[in-house]
């Protein structure tokens, strides 16, 4: 599939001298096209959590950059992605968050699978009461597993199947957060919710990388965690954010607080990190819970994004889970009219991208070096021609 070329090269000078991306990786359908397969499906995206499918035998459908997937806990406890579509005639299997109690049966033709993929069933394919047929493998016909793997309980997929291992391509960002490896408990109903935003999914990366909009941003937020408490996160190709050396902990009425997790080092009894794992999974972690951003592209100029919180038990308080919640919206939405008010300005037919502050946006620009980095690889006659 042939895309329009946009001039990536300023985009990918050192930030002194840089441009950020051109308007149409935020407005144009064709470079939106391009995007979807250069940027998302040929690396680790985020598709949802584990606790989207806590129980055995859960699996909830799930519609990724226009394509019908399934998320499934298959009976062995392993999460599983897979097309959320039948082997045989491509009709959808599942349109709604269900339990599997036997096997996931296609509501045309009643072909069944495993929550392990596996084709089990082909009931009359051979004419009527004849179950098999010669010309029909059902080893061959299983679901179309996704490859997939899970961290910080974040979904990721990688569609293409040629990325790298996970643990290689984000082995710096595992062993940065390395105390973080233990178990996560996922608040319930009241530690998720959803913002849809009418900016290109991009933008929500850009804003969340950088701590220099705090003071007219975020003003609450900065009374105690002051621009000049923070510092930057970056790893070139790789990932970046940002962190806060004066984390505060949310207390209750009786001045209790959540459990922090286990035996983490002295860093974190005063730090905070954010950080977005490339492409589009924003991290927050701090000593008593974390939390897990998965943006989901809905078109060029819209994005959900699904937001869910994280603790180190299971039994925390109800009250203090809901105001930290709350907590946490208020500052999240407040971010809502910048990124929708820089995708309306990128419609203006003069922009060139913008410029970046060397001090401040290193992480902002180190993303769109990524994406341009991708974009460069995508385009090249070997990769093309794949």
């Amino acid at each position: 599939m042939g895309y329009p070329t946009t001039d990536l090269s300023t985009v990918r000078r050192p930030i002194a001298s840089a441009n950020g991306l051109p308007n149409a990786h935020y407005i144009d359908p064709e470079v939106y096209a391009e995007e979807r397969q250069a940027v998302l499906f040929d690396n680790w995206a985020g598709l949802g959590v584990g606790a989207d499918v806590p129980e055995i035998g859960d699996a909830v459908p799930v519609t990724f950059l226009g394509m019908s997937l399934l998320m499934v806990r298959d009976k062995a406890g392993q999460v599983r992605v897979f097309q959320n579509i039948c082997r045989h005639r491509g009709m959808i299997l599942v349109d709604a968050a269900r339990k599997i109690e036997g096997a996931i049966r296609c509501p045309y033709h009643s072909w069944c699978y495993s929550t392990d993929g596996r084709l089990v069933s082909t009931p009359h394919v051979g004419g009527p009461g004849q179950n098999t047929h010669e010309g029909i493998d059902r080893a061959l016909l299983g679901l179309i597993e996704v490859r997939s793997y899970i961290w910080m309980d974040v979904v990721f997929i990688n569609v293409s199947g040629t990325a790298p291992a996970f643990e290689d391509v984000n082995a710096d960002l595992m062993a940065r957060w390395s105390e973080f490896n233990q178990p996560l408990h996922h608040g319930g109903a009241d530690s998720r919710f959803v913002l849809e935003v009418n900016c290109n999914w991009k933008l929500a990366v850009e804003n969340y990388c950088e701590s220099y909009h705090l003071p007219w941003v975020h003003p609450s937020l900065n009374t105690y965690s002051r621009l000049e408490d923070h510092y930057h996160i970056e790893a070139p190709d790789q990932f970046s954010g940002q962190g806060t050396l004066v984390y505060r902990q949310l207390r209750d009425e009786a001045g209790g607080v959540f459990p922090d997790f286990d035996a983490l080092s002295d860093k974190w009894d005063t730090a905070a990190e954010y950080i977005t794992a490339y492409p589009n999974v924003l991290l927050g972690v701090h000593r008593d819970h974390t939390f897990a951003i998965v943006l989901v592209p809905l078109g060029p100029d819209r994005t959900l994004e699904h937001i869910h919180l994280y603790y180190a038990a299971s039994d925390t308080s109800p009250e203090l889970r809901d105001r930290n919640t709350s907590q946490w919206k208020d500052v999240f939405s407040e971010d809502v009219f910048v990124v929708e008010g820089m995708q309306r300005g990128r419609h203006a037919v003069h922009f060139d991208g913008g410029r970046f502050s060397p001090a401040m946006d290193g992480p902002t620009h180190l993303f769109h070096d990524w994406v341009a980095g991708q974009l460069e690889r995508h385009r090249t006659p070997a990769h093309a021609a794949e």
